[in-house]
């Protein structure tokens, strides 16, 4: 009889562990305002040199990484922004159809939404966690709006939530409320944290307007020592494009990020304690885990840690040239991103650094992923179970004066390309050693996690979902899109873009005038053409986009197809706008259903020859 029950033991500890095996944990890791060719592995692929067009670049970690599965570099986000593009990414579903073109606070509530890939892996028995930013803009509704949890991790670690309000950090901005009675914005403040845990706090921004001396004098003693350099005349003055990190390496906030996700990992199963102090409890090695780790960096303040930053002191960098020629051919919408976003105002001093720092941030952050992902491999060999990483390089990209500024928010190649690596402990899954130049988007990452779930995204159930699993793309021979197409509202107003091999080309897609959901939908394929503000570039002649050639006779009628093509995909096609204020107001615009079928099928006789 013992025999008989210890048999049946093993058996089913053997069942559990070969369930364990079917789904695999999964490592999303996820940076922001990170470039693709800070990547030498990208370079080297799409180049055959390890460094960017610009100069220097150093990751060892990531390439490391992508030698062990697959490297998609031909990746474009939906938004080139963080929330947007965050909220496409966790929905899988492009802006025009999740109604999340900017910082709405959107909610589930509207009849329209579909749960997130995260809340259908719980559905399926997975724990999902995240350290860092997650910052999809996705809540629970409640009237008036504002953070409220809408559970799309079971576990959290938030940099400003958790790290940042609990003086864990280095330098960060934060705005300061009068906590007695209704919550009166007093300003904005910078804390700076030293390594011997002395904090340095003072205003960058007060109601009333006017900084103290004792604001004046700590923040310039601030910069002095840290070397800090600020950008923007006109958009946001505090934003840092360079210095010092005040801590070490290890000691920043996203040095903690990573140090935290390690505790969880190390202290699967039982109680512990986070670095301020709140007992948690580890992973539940007994379920499939989904963790996204959410970098901050290279995001702004740019500060790499003294010992990453002195590596890239002394670089020379060929700064993006930019011709002021450039101006005659932007439309309204594009000279309003370059006042607002300019770099090309700065001297070549502040150029080179901002160059500088922002690859040595990079750099920082290569070292930290590779931290996180030993971390992860160990966690998954002492659990013997399987793994997926994603890596979605940069939730958008960044300008470093590519159209003379220093941004993202545009529908630019530098805003919206981007890279994504793929590994998987399977091989027979994800090849090692892989190249893949198909035209991927952002919203392809969700199908990907929840293919590899488990979830069958081919049945009608998940048919909302916009995006093609990278395990389809993976293993086929050809394309399975001819173009991306993404959105963003933010600095200059609704604008749209569409990219395919040979052109690029964005429109305006609503008038400046803020107007009920879908009221007067066709305006922007109805309009004069000149309001429609259309940008078009031969990808084939000028690669990095310096001439808008959709007024030149030649491509004006090239143009205007476009015009037709983008307007039907992102206004007929399944387009909802949505008053976020309330419970379920929205719209949802139909009539180019279907348009958005992947085929670009240009005109040839629209097309001219180039030499």
């Amino acid at each position: 009889m013992k025999t008989i029950v210890k048999s049946l033991i093993l058996c089913a500890l053997f069942t559990l562990n070969v369930n364990a095996q079917k789904q695999p944990n999964i490592l999303w890791i996820i940076t922001d305002d990170h470039r693709a060719d800070a990547l030498e592995c990208y370079n080297q692929a799409t180049t055959g040199k390890k460094e960017s067009s610009i100069g220097y670049v150093s990751s060892p970690n990531i390439d490391k990484l992508a030698s062990e599965g697959v490297l998609f570099t031909n990746s474009y986000n939906n938004s080139p922004a963080c929330g947007p593009s965050r909220g496409s990414l966790v929905s899988g579903r492009y802006p025009f159809r999740n109604g999340h073109y900017a910082f709405e606070l959107t909610h589930q509530n509207p009849d329209f939404v579909k749960p997130s890939f995260l809340q259908t892996l719980q559905t399926k028995g997975y724990k999902t966690a995240l350290f860092g930013k997650g910052d999809s803009y996705i809540f629970k509704w409640g009237p008036g709006q504002g953070y409220r949890d809408a559970g799309l991790y079971n576990f959290k670690v938030h940099f400003k939530h958790d790290l940042q309000k609990n003086n864990i950090g280095d330098l960060w901005g934060h705005d300061v409320y009068d906590k007695n009675g209704k919550w009166k914005k007093l300003g904005t403040q910078e804390t700076a944290k030293l390594p011997n845990g002395e904090m340095i706090s003072y205003y960058t921004k007060r109601a009333n307007g006017n900084l103290t001396s004792e604001d004046l004098e700590k923040r310039a003693q601030v910069e002095k020592k840290f070397e800090i350099l600020r950008g923007y005349k006109r958009y946001n003055k505090n934003l840092i494009f360079g210095g010092e990190n005040p801590m070490p390496a290890g000691e920043t906030v996203d040095g903690k990020l990573v140090y935290e996700l390690k505790s969880y990992l190390a202290n699967a199963d039982k109680n512990y304690k986070t670095t301020w102090g709140k007992t948690v409890k580890g992973a539940d090695s007994k379920k499939p885990l989904l963790v996204n780790l959410g970098f901050h960096l290279p995001h702004t303040p740019v500060l790499p840690p003294k010992e990453f930053r002195d590596k890239f002191k002394k670089t020379k960098y060929n700064i993006p040239e930019f011709n002021r020629k450039q101006l005659d051919k932007f439309t309204p919408q594009m000279m309003r991103y370059y006042k607002n976003l300019n770099m090309y105002e700065m001297d070549e001093k502040d150029k080179l650094q901002a160059i500088q720092d922002y690859y040595a941030f990079c750099a920082y952050g290569d070292s930290l992923i590779g931290d996180a992902v030993e971390a992860f491999k160990k966690y998954n060999k002492e659990h013997n179970q399987e793994y997926l990483i994603v890596f979605t390089v940069g939730d958008h990209g960044w300008h470093l004066g590519e159209q003379g500024i220093e941004a993202k928010f545009t529908p630019w190649k530098q805003s919206t390309q981007g890279a994504i690596i793929m590994v998987s402990s399977d091989k027979t899954k994800v090849p090692a050693g892989v190249v893949n130049n198909h035209m991927v988007e952002y919203v392809d990452i969700a199908p990907t996690i929840l293919t590899s779930g488990g979830v069958n995204v081919a049945s009608k159930e998940y048919n909302y979902l916009d995006g093609i699993s990278l395990f389809e793309t993976l293993n086929s021979p050809k394309q399975k899109r001819d173009y991306i197409v993404g959105e963003i509202s933010l600095i200059a107003g609704h604008r749209a873009y569409i990219r395919s091999k040979d052109f690029s080309f964005s429109m305006r897609t609503r008038p400046q005038k803020k107007s009920a959901p879908n009221e007067n939908i066709k305006w922007a394929l109805n309009c004069p053409v000149e309001k429609a503000e259309l940008a078009l570039y031969d990808l084939r002649t000028d690669p990095l986009e310096n001439n808008n050639i959709a007024t030149d006779k030649e491509y004006r009628k090239l143009a205007d197809w476009f015009r037709n093509r983008l307007g039907n995909i992102v206004l007929g096609d399944g387009r909802i706008e949505c008053d976020w204020s309330k419970a379920n107001t929205y719209n949802i615009s139909n009539f180019a259903k279907g348009a958005h079928n992947g085929v670009l099928n240009i005109p040839t006789h629209l097309i001219p020859e180039v030499n």
